[in-house]
């Protein structure tokens, strides 16, 4: 059992070896969920549309969006509809039975709005602020991916959730990766970036044990250290190990089950 995830830089720029490998994997008969992310082309077509994306600074030194009802809108139009459907498109036609789903579906995933949230100003404080249209994930729905995946579907899931209160909400697509894997009890949880892994004074970490990532978490970038707070609650929730690496290089998901990359272990 494999959860996949790519993020949107790796998404614009390695789809397509990973879709390669992801179509050899599923032909084996692994099971496979598939999580996109999409970010960066969200605010792309944020910007056609006049709307400025923010971005915010937790405590922890985490970045992610501040999502607006006007940008949720967006990031629904994008995530739900572009990106996650010409993703299925290109899996059918090469005969994989994909299916598009989102977090909203049959409440794949349950989410808590923030109502408010911790931040960073620009001056470096801390700061109380609306928590906006984010969500941080409560429930998996695990008997409807066990359907699908005993049916043979591939999933591929937009990190959409619905909110407790029957909002619609954005969520991290890794955090949504790592709890679908410990909901799925899954062997490996791969996170395709557009970077080879965990990288330190300009050399790759190959492994890393839970004790290494704590310690390391305040020298990597926002990006990294969000991925590695999140490997860390999958491997503590059951998964065996955790795969960080890029999907730029020629069939990036083989090369990450043979070990190339970060790997993140207890």
């Amino acid at each position: 059992m494999f959860v996949i995830k790519i993020g949107g830089r790796a998404l614009e720029k390695g789809l397509e070896n990973v879709l390669d490998d992801l179509i050899e994997l599923y032909k084996n008969g692994e099971k496979i969920v598939f999580v996109h992310g999409g970010g960066d082309i969200v605010t792309q077509y944020s910007k056609k549309m006049g709307i400025e994306p923010k971005f915010v600074i937790s405590p922890s030194g985490v970045r992610s969006r501040y999502t607006t009802l006007e940008e949720l809108e967006v990031y629904l139009m994008v995530m739900a509809g572009k990106l996650n459907k010409e993703i299925v498109a290109h899996l059918v036609g090469k005969g994989v039975k994909a299916i598009g789903i989102t977090g909203i579906d049959g409440k794949l995933l349950l989410a808590e709005r923030k109502k408010r949230i911790i931040i960073i100003d620009e001056r470096g404080r801390k700061r109380v602020i609306e928590g906006g249209y984010t969500g941080k994930i409560r429930q998996v729905n695990i008997k409807l991916l066990k359907e699908l995946l005993d049916n043979l579907y591939l999933p591929i899931v937009a990190p959409v959730a619905y909110g407790t209160e029957g909002e619609i909400l954005n969520v991290d697509g890794d955090q949504a990766a790592s709890e679908i894997a410990i909901a799925l009890k899954a062997k490996t949880l791969i996170l395709l970036t557009d970077v080879p892994g965990v990288i330190l004074d300009n050399e790759l970490i190959t492994h890393m044990s839970l004790e290494e990532v704590k310690k390391v978490l305040n020298r990597v970038g926002t990006g990294m250290n969000r991925k590695l707070i999140l490997a860390s609650r999958a491997i503590k929730g059951g998964v065996k190990r955790v795969i960080i690496t890029s999907a730029l290089k020629e069939n990036p998901i083989m090369n990450a089950l043979k070990g190339y990359g970060t790997v993140i272990d207890k």
